[in-house]
C-alpha cells in the first residue's frame, strides 16, 4: 500500500490530453521518513510510523525526539504491505498519475448549526398561520414514541464539522516531485493548512 502525509494547498483545475477539464486539490507532501516498524511477533500486527514535516526541536518532546530520530511536525500510522526499514525515506514520486487513491483529513468545523443545515430539514410552511418558523425542527415524537423524553439519535441543532472523513475513489491527476506537491481530482476535506493522508486502493 502506498502513504504519503502531505497537507491542502488549494483547489484548481487542469485539461488531460483529451482536453477534458478536471477539478482537482493540490496537496503538498514533505519528504518522509519512517520511524518505527511494528512486527506481528513484538507488536500483534504489522505496519509502520511514518513522519513528515520539519519542526522546531523545542517544540517536541525530548522523548519524541529521540524515539523518531529527528524534531518533525506529523507522525502517523499505516499498514504495509511491502518490506520497509526504519530510517527509509521517501516523497511523492511513490505515486504515478492514474493511481486510484483515498483521502483522509478533518472537515472544516462550521459551528452550531440549525437542522436545516445541519441535517437538510425542510423547515415549516410559510404561509397559513406559520411565523417565524421556517428553519425549526418540528415536533420530536411526543411520549408515546420514547415514553416522554428525547429518543436517542434525534437529529437536533448541534456542533457541525470537524469531523474526519474519507473520500474514496479519487484519482492521482499529476506529481510534481521537484516541488513536492501532488494533484488529486475533486475535492478533499478541510481547510487550507489541514494535514491530510493519502492511501492507495
Amino acid at each position: 500500500m502506498k502513504f504519503v502525509l502531505g497537507t491542502k494547498e488549494r483547489m484548481t483545475q487542469v485539461f488531460d490530453e483529451t482536453g477534458r477539464a478536471w477539478a482537482g486539490t493540490v496537496l503538498r507532501v514533505a519528504p518522509q521518513v519512517v520511524t518505527q516498524i511494528k512486527t506481528v511477533e513484538k507488536d500483534g500486527y504489522h505496519s509502520a510510523q511514518v513522519a513528515s514535516g520539519v519542526q522546531k526541536e523545542e517544540r517536541v518532546a525530548k522523548a519524541q525526539r529521540i524515539a523518531f530520530g529527528g524534531a518533525f511536525k506529523h507522525v502517523r500510522e499505516m499498514e504495509i504491505s511491502g518490506d520497509l526499514e526504519k530510517g527509509a525515506q521517501f516523497d511523492v514520486s511513490v505515486f504515478v498519475p492514474g493511481d486510484t487513491i483515498m483521502v483522509t483529513a478533518i472537515s472544516k468545523g462550521k459551528g452550531f448549526q440549525g437542522v436545516v443545515k445541519r441535517h437538510g430539514f425542510a423547515g415549516g410552511r410559510r404561509t397559513h398561520g406559520q411565523k417565524h418558523s421556517e428553519r425549526e425542527p418540528g415536533s420530536i415524537g411526543g411520549g408515546g414514541r420514547a415514553g416522554g423524553r428525547v429518543a436517542k439519535g434525534m437529529r437536533m441543532a448541534g456542533r457541525m464539522g470537524g469531523d474526519t472523513i474519507t473520500v474514496k475513489n479519487l484519482k492521482v491527476l499529476q506529481v510534481n516531485a521537484a516541488e513536492n506537491l501532488l494533484l488529486v481530482s475533486g475535492a478533499v476535506p478541510g481547510r487550507a493548512g489541514t494535514l491530510v493522508e493519502v492511501r492507495s486502493i
